[in-house]
């Protein structure tokens, strides 16, 4: 008989952006900044035709293009030709999600920038790609978005000093970087802040855009390497980027799993994770067959029988993690669902 396992997770916790979204996590900081500059975030960010939330809940998805759209009208309009970069200062690398958490636990710089390469479109960005460039003396960490957005020198900006702030991370406090070539039409007199805010020479209207290092750091020890959360993280984060090619409906029991206990389980906010409307997220479902309150329903159904069966949690608690306001009316539910109270569901087992 197979053995109880010590943890699992029913899907991923949320669900991933999809091609031509991002995270909102970029704009961490961006409400203090703009009151500092005497302005209202909430009224950029509308501009651009975003919701004021992505200023609050970095898991909120907006397309690349209004990053980059907004990222050059702050420049503009708060008169700092280095926006980006002077908001990057203020952020930290989880800006890119728990792929951060994965690099930071990674036995080497060579594994964790390999992490980075595999998860941060998993998890961040799907359009956005790294590149690991290894020379005889010198390796680069490259990056570039798959998508026309316009001008995005802010945006490159802030990837560079968030890429550099990570490679010290995982290189430790001896890592420097050797230089740093953006594409960003940076002008002469802002080159000497470029320089002295990333560390190293900075060359601008490259082709690329990259953060180069002696090779040799490839393979030294990450400080804060981690095996167990290495690993555990790592089988994670395969899943979300297995759960890529799942089928619609798998995506959305992701979904639902992962918000019926914050009791905002809503097929509105379930097509603005999957990056669609409402009427074609449904369009989408019921070409296979299924509604959205139909898997509602039968994921709750599911997590209580585990719930109930686990025999860990109180009935209130059960109630609770289904995203039911009170105990009667999941106790209803269940009662529907199989026949039989909770009390007597659990008892039976």
């Amino acid at each position: 008989m197979d053995q109880p396992s010590f943890f699992s997770l029913d899907g991923p916790l949320d669900v991933a952006p999809g091609g031509g979204q991002v995270r909102a996590a970029n704009f961490a900081g961006l409400a203090r900044v703009a009151r500092t500059m005497g302005r209202d975030a909430r009224g950029i960010v509308e501009r651009h035709g975003m919701e004021a939330r992505v200023l609050t809940d970095p898991e909120s998805l907006i397309a690349p293009q209004q990053l980059a759209e907004t990222f050059e009208y702050c420049s503009t309009t708060f008169d700092d030709p280095l926006f980006g970069l002077h908001m990057a200062t203020l952020q930290d690398p989880e800006v890119f999600g728990c792929v951060t958490a994965l690099c930071r636990a990674a036995p080497t710089v060579r594994a964790g920038i390999r992490c980075l390469i595999d998860y941060l479109p998993v998890v961040h960005a799907p359009d956005c790609e790294v590149v690991l460039i290894e020379g005889r003396e010198t390796a680069e960490l490259t990056w570039l978005v798959n998508a026309d957005i316009g001008v995005n020198d802010q945006a490159n900006y802030q990837a560079a000093m968030l890429n550099v702030k990570l490679l010290q991370a995982m290189g430790g406090p001896g890592f420097k970087p050797s230089w740093i070539s953006l594409s960003a039409d940076s002008r002469a007199t802002d080159v000497p802040e470029l320089e002295k805010l990333l560390g190293c020479k900075v060359m601008s209207r490259s082709n690329r855009n990259s953060v180069a290092f002696p090779v040799h750091a490839l393979e030294q020890p990450v400080p804060s390497a981690n095996r167990l959360l290495f690993r555990l993280l790592g089988s994670y984060l395969e899943r979300v980027r297995t759960a890529h090619s799942q089928s619609m409906v798998d995506r959305v029991e992701s979904y639902i799993r992962g918000s019926l206990a914050s009791g905002n389980c809503a097929i509105e906010r379930c097509a603005e994770k999957t990056g669609m409307s409402v009427r074609t997220l449904q369009s989408r479902l019921a070409a296979e067959g299924a509604r959205f309150s139909e898997l509602v329903e039968r994921q709750r159904e599911t997590l209580a029988k585990a719930h109930l069966a686990e025999g860990r949690l109180s009935l209130d608690e059960i109630a609770d993690r289904l995203g039911y306001g009170e105990q009667t009316s999941f106790g209803r539910a269940f009662k529907r669902w199989t026949g039989m109270t909770p009390q007597q569901f659990r008892a039976s087992r």
